[in-house]
């Protein structure tokens, strides 16, 4: 059998990687649950990237941001887009709201790193799926101790552990710049960015497609792995 790494490169405060990796894990949900299941097994390793490294860790209106720095301060542009993103969230289950705070990310990208790192990878989907819920739809702050913390535990990572890793800053920090300085060597400049390694050759899907397009693509690299 044929084990095909796939590596999701993601950040925190995207709405259309949130909407991506619904997406994305149904597709995964079809594949394995399909005749395809016996020829190819996928391993999903998230990468981390930045949309706004420059954000103080204080964070600035949500809102006012997208507004600002994606719709050129135009109210009805803004409006626009959070109308288009409402409706591709109920498609998705997904409930988007656009309070709360932007703030500087790398806090959760190293707490996703440490623990992808030290727990695998279904603890840290666990992670992201407890952090894009919690900044999307509830408007909790992307990467303060409280939301870390309890992204962890929902995760199933003990509040005592969770509160250590968090309160220590300096864990596993150098290694997390380091994957997203690789991440912008090899020319990833926007995300979603997943690549589905393929024994004859990768698939790369760049922004957020639909369940259809992930299903052709994974189907792909089981049809290449014989």
């Amino acid at each position: 059998m044929y084990n095909s790494t796939i590596t999701f490169t993601l950040d925190t405060i995207c709405p259309w990687t949130y909407l991506a990796k619904r997406r994305f894990v149904e597709a995964l949900r079809q594949v394995r649950e399909s005749d395809a299941s016996s020829k190819v097994t996928f391993t999903v390793k998230y990468l981390p990237y930045q949309l706004y490294p420059s954000a103080s860790q204080a964070g600035e209106s949500k809102y006012e941001w997208y507004k600002r720095t994606r719709y050129g301060d135009s109210e009805e542009r803004m409006k626009m887009y959070t109308t288009l993103m409402t409706a591709y969230g109920v498609s998705a289950g997904i409930n988007y709201k656009f309070g709360g705070s932007v703030a500087n990310s790398l806090p959760a990208h190293r707490i996703i790193q440490y623990f992808q790192e030290t727990r695998g990878p279904e603890t840290a989907d666990a992670l992201i799926n407890s952090l894009y819920r919690q900044y999307f739809e509830e408007e909790q702050h992307p990467s303060a101790d409280t939301t870390l913390v309890q992204a962890c535990t929902d995760a199933g990572i003990s509040e005592e552990e969770a509160k250590k890793v968090v309160a220590d800053s300096s864990e596993y920090l150098p290694e997390t710049k380091q994957l997203i300085q690789e991440q912008a060597s090899n020319g990833v400049d926007s995300v979603p960015y997943i690549v589905l390694e393929g024994r004859r050759r990768d698939v790369t899907l760049q922004g957020a497609k639909e369940v259809e397009q992930y299903v052709k693509a994974l189907l792909q690299i089981v049809k290449e792995s014989g």
